[in-house]
């Protein structure tokens, strides 16, 4: 498979599956990350590494350029301050949005200053802030049961309310495994780079008490994009009892 042929099957599903959704309570949501072949996104929690090459990179982007928002967490933007920003691939910049509970967002984020986007900060802090005239807060109310955490499910009941049709989740770690526990997300692109490393995976526990929660990739699509590996395909849910052994 050639990278533009690649790249054509992936859009064409993606908007496929976009165009298929019909909920109005929140948007389409993609869940896309790079890991190394033994399931490492990074080396410790708090690491930068990059796993993804030109190719696949490119195939970031155009994914970026599928949705109309791009979210990630206050640890990826504190650790990694990205631009979230299409610039591999033709096509309009998503919206920047930042789960961030405690509102650690610091002013001179790139996001803070995206070029042509105010960037989003879901948080349950309804202190007074100066992130600048560039970022708009919008405040979610709290769970009884967890206050200091954004749920999850009224945070993407406001995106929709705004707009947001199809999400694209970036990370980190903490983000992709509180989505999947969610069951929130529709459809995953995952990148695998040919190298070990060891380290910190992406997807944590997802166990709940009395049940093994099984999530299943199917149908299921891969293709190499240079000499990394890109799999992608629709998240289903389904539980079983949990074993006596």
């Amino acid at each position: 498979m050639t990278q533009s042929n690649l790249n054509q099957q992936i859009e064409d599903w993606l908007r496929s599956r976009i165009a298929a959704c019909q909920s109005d309570d929140r948007p389409f949501i993609t869940l896309a990350y790079a890991q190394s072949w033994d399931g490492s996104i990074t080396t410790r929690c708090g690491d930068t590494v990059s796993f993804s090459g030109d190719e696949s990179m490119q195939v970031t982007h155009q994914l970026r350029s599928l949705h109309d928002g791009i979210l990630i967490g206050v640890g990826t933007l504190l650790s990694d301050d990205p631009q979230l920003t299409v610039r591999e691939w033709d096509g309009a910049n998503p919206q920047p949005i930042v789960l961030d509970s405690q509102l650690r967002t610091p002013a001179t984020a790139k996001l803070c200053s995206h070029p042509d986007k105010q960037c989003w900060v879901l948080t349950v802090n309804n202190e007074p802030h100066s992130l600048g005239d560039n970022v708009d807060v919008l405040i979610v109310s709290g769970d009884e049961a967890d206050p200091q955490q954004v749920p999850l499910d009224e945070a993407m009941k406001l995106l929709r309310q705004r707009g947001i049709k199809s999400l694209m989740v970036e990370g980190g770690a903490e983000i992709i495994t509180a989505f999947l526990q969610a069951r929130l997300v529709d459809a995953l692109v995952l990148t695998v780079a040919p190298k070990l490393v060891g380290g910190y995976k992406a997807v944590d526990n997802l166990q709940s008490a009395g049940s093994n929660t099984i999530l299943e990739i199917n149908p299921i699509y891969s293709g190499h994009a240079g000499r990394d590996l890109v799999m992608w395909g629709d998240l289903q849910y389904a539980d079983e009892p949990a074993s006596d052994d």
